[in-house]
């Protein structure tokens, strides 16, 4: 296979991630020893997303009717999105703001790929409808469905897995029945391969699930691992990712101002 100039850089990054992960296991506790390979992870996302979204690590999304989704490992938002709290680095997003989540793991098993799958439906099913709408209203056409928003992608990243083929069959289970906005739109482990859709229009993989869609199992070149390709699934699926102006105020609505005590006449009025 010839190597392009982006490959041999790719190449060099997986085996650089590889080494971080291998280090990691020195850590003693395995809260630390995951959330320092989500931040590993992290950094690798920020480097080949487009410059107008950012990987955040950890944060809880919000919707305007109150569901809060379950903490997230890594959150594709958009670089205009206000920061509601962020002690100790922990956000807390609007789900208007946001493009995508990704679950990290260590080794993925069926537990945790279900664990994953079930988080991401979740915050997928955030409503998102706080926008100040554009007059020229764009809309967006995934999973056979015309949104007025970019809907929320998820993707799922382990650095181990057992068996891929096997990997494989748990997740066409979960997704079996499942509507396509549902679905993960890709899962991706470290050395071995990644899962993808097949466009049932043209036989090519697709950046997510549509009806009659295929679930294809890719191995990685031994030599680029999958953080090629990923980079490239990461730049075409949020190179379009856009948003209408946000609108607080019906987060604000929920909660109230304040209460009204006393008003003044200014102007012509006589005493």
């Amino acid at each position: 296979m010839e190597r392009n100039h982006l490959s041999l850089i790719l190449g060099s990054v997986a085996k650089r991630m590889r080494a971080d992960f291998d280090q990691s296991v020195a850590f003693r506790h395995r809260a630390q020893t995951g959330e320092v390979r989500e931040i590993i992870f992290r950094d690798f996302c920020e480097e080949y997303l487009p410059g107008h979204v950012e990987a955040l690590h950890s944060g809880e999304i919000i919707s305007v009717d109150g569901e809060v989704s379950p903490q997230c490992d890594i959150v594709i938002a958009d670089r205009s999105t206000p920061s509601f709290t962020s002690l100790g680095g922990y956000r807390i997003i609007p789900s208007e703001c946001v493009y995508g989540v990704i679950e990290v793991k260590t080794k993925l098993d069926k537990q945790q790929l279900f664990d994953a799958c079930e988080k991401i439906r979740s915050v997928k099913r955030l409503k998102k409808v706080a926008y100040k709408r554009d007059p020229m209203r764009r809309s967006a056409n995934p999973y056979d469905t015309y949104l007025p928003y970019y809907p929320t992608a998820g993707m799922i990243f382990a650095f181990d897995s057992g068996d891929l083929a096997t990997i494989g069959q748990h997740l066409a289970e979960w997704c079996r029945g499942r509507a396509p906005e549902e679905m993960p739109d890709s899962v991706w482990v470290l050395g071995k391969g990644f899962f993808s859709w097949i466009s049932p229009m043209n036989g090519n993989l697709d950046r997510g699930p549509s009806s009659g869609a295929g679930l294809a199992l890719m191995d990685a070149e031994p030599e680029l691992d999958v953080l090629f390709p990923l980079a490239l699934h990461l730049n075409i699926h949020f190179s379009e990712a856009w948003m209408d102006p946000l609108d607080l105020l019906p987060y604000a609505g929920k909660i109230g101002f304040a209460r009204f005590r006393k008003s003044w006449t200014i102007g012509d009025a006589k005493d």
